[in-house]
């Protein structure tokens, strides 16, 4: 039977080269970073230049590089440190943020007692602007806002340069989920402030269990994980020093090829949504994943004429694999709650699958999936 990875938002395959160099530290480099010895300082070499290679990708400097075990890690490290060391007394989000930072924002405000304002989003999941210029001019609170720059779900991008402006012109902070931008997008924090993003490697053809935090100069960051002195106080625990090579890798790879990758995966987006509309005319597709312009070229949210409850499961059996939401949500029975803020209740009990692309994927994987679909539907 074929198989059809069809869930790269979820996580993506590992490149070879990444699962080669990650092999070669794992035997190699078993030193730890934090001692003084000729074995140690190797590691540290290692941590140290991936740190370097990594802030020059971002146009920051290596100290303002925090190595974490994850995105989830680096957004609660960042919107905790925005309570507890940057004096922030409100959050303004979106119903439509990952969990990493609506539940940690919403654990926040019962912990510290923050104000926490909602931004509008429309049927398409579009933050309204405006009404985000209202909330900030509101009130002379110090504010942090905190927005995604490419929803996991829906594909949509956030105009950065414009929320940075607003939150600069209103003395706000500005925190954004950039987890599933990394490694496709190119950030450049000289030209778009942003005083704190999050990358999770795994997202950008990495190892699991690494990713990292980019925190403003001049902040100063108190820990959430305390018992050691590394990443200058940051956090504390060993460094995971082949994983972090590996993304260091993973990172080189994903911007020397980015254009060409964003090219080939586009074709491959715009041939499924073609095809898709002649298999089903009435299909529809949530947010702005059909624009190519307003949304990611990875993601892919389609929704269904009608409720088809074991599409996921019937495609799984066919070797593909797609998703009904956010993977991070599996198992849930609540639905998405994504797409449960932004559609109607009538189209919300639709079918929606989240289908995502990689430069993995052939125009003969996407045949194979359609052919199923068209079966299934």
């Amino acid at each position: 039977m074929k198989s059809v990875y069809l869930d790269n938002a979820a996580t993506t395959p590992i490149d070879n080269e990444v699962i080669t160099r990650v092999t070669q530290v794992m035997g190699e480099v078993y030193g730890n970073p934090s001692s003084t010895h000729q074995f140690g300082r190797k590691a540290k070499v290692i941590v140290e230049e991936a740190r370097k290679s990594i802030a020059n990708h971002f146009n920051v400097t290596a100290g303002e590089i925090v190595f974490t075990a994850g995105g989830s890690e680096a957004d609660n490290l960042a919107l905790r440190n925005a309570i507890v060391n940057l004096n922030v007394k409100r959050i303004i989000i979106s119903n439509i943020e990952h969990h990493a930072v609506l539940h940690t924002v919403q654990a926040l405000k019962k912990e510290f007692n923050i104000i926490v304002d909602y931004v509008a989003v429309d049927g398409k999941g579009i933050i309204n602007y405006q009404h985000l210029e209202e909330l900030l001019s509101s009130t002379d609170v110090k504010t942090l806002v905190s927005l995604m720059y490419l929803n996991n779900e829906l594909g949509n991008l956030l105009d950065l340069k414009k929320v940075s402006d607003l939150c600069i012109e209103n003395n706000a902070l500005f925190h954004s989920d950039t987890v599933q931008a990394i490694g496709h997008y190119p950030i450049d924090l000289q030209q778009i402030p942003i005083d704190f993003i999050a990358a999770s490697a795994h997202k950008f053809h990495g190892p699991k269990g690494v990713g990292f935090a980019i925190v403003k100069k001049g902040f100063g960051i108190q820990p959430i994980l305390i018992g050691g002195e590394q990443e200058r106080g940051a956090r504390a625990g060993t460094e995971n020093v082949h994983n972090i090579a590996g993304m260091h890798t993973a990172l080189d790879i994903a911007f020397t090829n980015l254009e060409k990758d964003k090219q080939y995966i586009t074709e491959l987006k715009n041939y499924f949504i073609k095809q898709l509309k002649m298999i089903l005319p009435e299909i529809a597709f949530n947010g702005c994943s059909e624009d190519l312009e307003r949304s990611s070229y990875i993601i892919l949210n389609v929704r269904f004429p009608k409720e088809l409850p074991m599409l996921l499961f019937s495609l799984d059996l066919k070797g593909i694999a797609a998703s009904g939401g956010s993977a991070c949500q599996s198992g849930s029975n609540k639905g998405s709650h994504v797409l449960n803020t932004v559609l109607s209740r009538t189209d919300a009990e639709k079918t929606s699958v989240r289908f995502s692309f990689s430069k993995y994927i052939t125009i003969e994987d996407l045949d194979y999936t359609l052919e199923v679909i068209k079966g299934l539907v």
